[in-house]
């Protein structure tokens, strides 16, 4: 591997990571920030659905851009925005609602862009490679939600206001994210006469059980982060301290899970990958389902962050594999289903709690995650298509360089 690979490598592991942080200090201050506001209990859904949705319109856009500005200059410039955005939540005080919409719109428009040029350039410097990297990626992104999650916790538990808590983040991340985008690079695609498609264009029934296990990959993920707590809570009667536990540590689960997943892959392969994950996390949220006490749900949670960590990663690089030579739409595309994911779990999980049981609601996502191993095919090469069934080594021509490389 080159230099040039090395150092793209790396500044994109450390895009994903400041990524977590950020989104990690949104979303786990949320308390804090309806406080601030002064936002009512009926107002927040709305403020909270805002965010993923303009955040798919992001995607969109993104598609439409990269047809002619490079994804690392996308990435360059969402990333600043996003950090900025941040900080502008934290910044109103009570009453500014209006500045609380403003702020979390750019955010959400901001996000789509980051989180679909961020996973382009991961495909395809993971092309460029020729083995995979992606889990490597998104295990950085988990190592920023911990740290972000962790600064919340030390936020909430000194009584720091929003702005003083959000401050020093972005002064430490927003100039080391610019610096180290002069060496993101952006790895060429092979010939678009390769692509399954025929051609420039992505068939999106070839595309749509990837953007079902997305969308369900991401209702697992939103009824752990939003019903674990009140889950060991309510229904195992754990202490409200403990209750605060399975999050963490299902999110330390998902990273330990990327960080070795990429050498799984590479001995493994994809398809056999996806399939254990898929059994874990499924057993996982069995476990939880059955659990008799609280300790008994906690190592569900553990299942479920070893299970799901590999399903995003993995659909994210299988989309590129699937259209090599318009990879970029298709994960645009299928960045989308993220959000769509997010957005169903967590009202999903609560109506079916409310009015049937919160043990029955987990074995709704337990059978939608179960789904992907009807399509785990998807995740293999084509090697009609590609010419052999893995990705190939082209350290010879590794792409454009952002800065000129």
């Amino acid at each position: 591997m080159t230099d040039v690979l090395r150092r793209g490598r790396a500044s994109l592991a450390f895009s994903f990571f400041a990524q977590g942080a950020a989104f990690a200090l949104l979303v786990t201050r949320i308390p804090a920030v309806q406080d601030r506001y002064g936002v009512s209990d009926a107002l927040l859904p709305a403020f909270l659905a805002a965010v993923p949705v303009l955040a798919g319109v992001g995607s969109v856009t993104t598609e439409q851009l990269v047809k002619r500005v490079r994804p690392s200059r996308l990435l360059r410039w969402s990333q600043p925005v996003v950090l900025l955005a941040l900080l502008g939540v934290g910044a109103g005080g009570q009453g500014q609602v209006a500045a609380l919409a403003v702020a979390l719109g750019v955010f959400g428009l901001a996000v789509g862009a980051l989180d679909a040029s961020m996973n382009m350039l991961g495909v395809s410097l993971q092309r460029t490679y020729g083995r995979s990297i992606m889990l490597g990626f998104h295990a950085a992104y988990s190592l920023g939600g911990i740290v972000g999650a962790s600064l919340a916790w030390a936020g909430a538990h000194w009584h720091l206001a929003l702005w003083v808590s959000y401050l020093p983040v972005v002064a430490v991340l927003l100039p080391a994210a610019l610096v180290g985008s002069r060496w993101y690079v952006d790895g060429e695609p092979p010939p678009a006469a390769d692509d399954r498609a025929g051609g420039t264009g992505v068939v999106f029934k070839l595309l749509l059980p990837l953007c079902l296990v997305m969308t369900f990959a991401y209702i697992g993920d939103s009824t752990v982060s939003n019903w674990s707590a009140k889950y060991l809570k309510d229904v195992l009667g754990s202490s409200e301290q403990l209750a605060t536990v399975p999050y963490n540590v299902y999110m330390v689960t998902t990273l330990v899970g990327r960080a070795v997943g990429d050498h799984g892959v590479r001995r493994l392969g994809a398809v056999t990958v996806v399939r254990l994950g898929t059994l874990v996390a499924a057993g996982g949220f069995a476990v939880v389902a059955v659990a008799p006490g609280a300790w008994i749900g906690m190592l569900g949670f553990t299942l479920l962050g070893l299970g799901l960590c590999v399903l995003v990663p993995q659909t994210f690089a299988a989309a590129g594999r699937m259209f090599p030579g318009a990879s970029d739409t298709a994960i645009a595309r299928l960045n989308i289903f993220n959000y769509v994911g997010f957005l169903i779990g967590s009202p999903l999980v609560g109506a079916l709690g409310d009015t049937w049981s919160y043990r029955g609601a987990m074995l709704v996502p337990m059978v939608l995650v179960l789904v992907t191993l009807v399509y785990a095919r998807s995740f293999a090469a084509q090697p009609d298509r590609y010419g052999g069934g893995h990705e190939r080594p082209r350290t010879a021509d590794v792409g454009r360089g952002s800065n000129g490389l």
